[in-house]
C-alpha cells in the first residue's frame, strides 16, 4: 500500500508534520525514520512502518517507556477533559469508549489505576476491532502478566497502532 504523500518526496519539515504523530507524542520516531530514509523505500506503508518500528525497537528501554507513557489511559481523564490527540480520540470512539456507561467508566478507571500501580505505565491496546467489553476483558487478563511481558506487549500494541495510523494516511 503506497502512501498518498510520498515520504521520499517530502522535505524534512513536511515529513515531520505528516508523520511526527504516528507514534503518540513521540516525534523522535519520525526523526529517526527520516535519518534512515535511504535504507528502505519509505513510500509504502510497509516500508515506513518497518523503519519506524526499527527506530523504536533500537531505542533504550527508558525511551521506550517514555513512548508507552505518552499514551493516554483508555476512557480516562484526558478523554473526559477533551485532551486526547485527534488520532486517539477517533480510535477510542471507534471502539465505543466515548459511550461507556457510568459503571463501565468506573471499571476503566479502576483497571487503569491497578494496571499503572502494577506496571508503572498505562495499558496499551490497538482498539480497532475491539469494543468496550473486549477491551475490559483484555485489561483483566493482562493484569495477570509480569512487567517484562506487559512491556513487550505494550510496544507491540503501539506498533499495531502506528501501522493502523499509516494505513489511514494511505487511504
Amino acid at each position: 500500500m503506497i502512501l498518498r504523500e510520498r515520504p521520499c518526496d517530502l522535505s524534512h519539515e513536511q515529513f515531520l508534520e505528516l508523520y511526527g504523530s504516528i507514534y503518540e507524542h513521540s516525534r523522535w520516531v519520525a526523526e529517526g525514520a527520516w535519518a534512515k530514509r535511504g535504507d528502505k523505500n519509505l513510500n509504502s506503508v510497509d516500508g515506513l512502518h518497518s523503519v519506524m518500528a526499527d527506530v523504536v525497537n533500537a531505542a533504550s528501554e527508558e525511551q521506550q517507556e517514555r513512548l508507552i507513557c505518552a499514551h493516554p489511559d483508555l476512557a480516562g481523564k484526558a478523554a473526559v477533559r477533551g485532551e486526547l490527540t485527534a488520532e486517539s480520540k477517533a480510535e477510542q470512539s471507534g471502539a465505543g469508549l466515548d459511550a461507556c456507561t457510568p459503571a463501565e467508566f468506573n471499571e476503566f478507571q479502576s483497571l487503569n489505576k491497578a494496571y499503572k500501580n502494577k506496571f508503572g505505565f498505562p495499558f496499551i491496546i490497538a482498539v480497532k476491532g475491539h469494543n468496550r467489553h473486549s477491551i475490559l476483558a483484555a485489561f483483566g487478563a493482562r493484569l495477570n502478566h509480569n512487567r517484562e511481558r506487559e512491556f513487550k506487549t505494550a510496544i507491540n500494541e503501539i506498533h499495531k497502532i502506528a501501522r493502523l495510523r499509516l494505513e489511514a494516511l494511505a487511504g
